[in-house]
């Protein structure tokens, strides 16, 4: 992986689809011309991947597009975070850059050297979070175009214990944590979503993680345009840290399908 378009991936679903299942952290990609800057030796950069990676949650994402009965959309990142993170602001708006996480990474989850403090982020944000921003939000704009609507559903996952890195770590940590925005999470999304994920356990919200992902072109602006972040633990689908997913995936994936199809319409 050397060049921009196979950096991420929009994997079409069903024409009268309006959901996105958008799986932004799941890659462990480091471009070779990107690595040099990563200061970690290969085995701590493995231990780094293991930690920050949402493992499986591709595999997630495509078991429960299989499973529904109007196949989604997936935008899937094909490239690790720590080249950059789609998900964060590029600038002094993302609250992540007071521990050397904003849209690229000093630092590593243990709030370690990850590059050099000197770093330029442009190259990087010009090469990769730009078109990545624009091609998601080339994928919800022909969503509302064709069905009028969009529902933007992210899927992560987080680590059981706490990791150095966590502005917000200190609340609870359910099996699987909502992410909401006043603005974006209709209450219907949030009923739907809870009662889809009823058999995983409890669902609370926002906490570890809060809030949602929506391209800034429709942030705050477009109500038709709908979203919810899905954060997972993950000793309830895998071995922790970067270890094989287990039983728990299937039961996470007819979860996230059940809430694709309440969602469809």
């Amino acid at each position: 992986m050397t060049d921009v378009p196979t950096a991420f991936e929009l994997l079409p679903g069903a024409a009268r689809s309006p959901v996105i299942l958008h799986v932004p952290h799941s890659s462990r990609v480091i471009p070779a011309d990107v690595r040099p800057g990563i200061v970690l030796s290969d085995a701590e950069l493995e231990r780094e991947l293991d930690h920050m990676t949402d493992s499986h949650t591709a595999e997630i994402a495509e078991a429960a597009a299989r499973l529904a009965g109007v196949v989604p959309w997936r935008f899937v990142n094909r490239a690790s975070r720590l080249v950059v993170d789609p998900e964060r602001f590029p600038d002094e708006r993302e609250e992540m850059t007071a521990v050397g996480m904003g849209a690229v990474y000093t630092r590593t989850s243990h709030r370690e050297v990850l590059r050099s403090g000197d770093t330029d982020p442009e190259p990087l944000v010009e090469r990769y979070f730009r078109p990545y921003a624009r091609a998601m939000t080339e994928a919800v704009a022909d969503r509302l175009a064709a069905t009028g609507r969009a529902v933007i559903v992210d899927v992560h996952s987080y680590p059981t214990e706490p990791l150095p890195y966590e502005l917000h770590g200190a609340g609870p940590r359910p099996p699987v944590c909502l992410g909401t925005d006043a603005f974006h999470t209709p209450s219907e999304l949030l009923t739907a979503a809870r009662e889809a994920f009823a058999p995983c356990g409890e669902t609370g919200l926002d906490s570890p993680f809060g809030g949602t992902y929506v391209p800034l072109d429709f942030y705050g602006k477009r109500s038709e345009v709908g979203a919810l972040m899905v954060e997972i633990r993950r000793d309830t689908y895998m071995t922790e840290p970067g270890g094989p997913a287990g039983p728990g995936l299937a039961r996470l994936a007819g979860s996230l399908a059940a809430l694709v199809d309440a969602v469809s319409g």
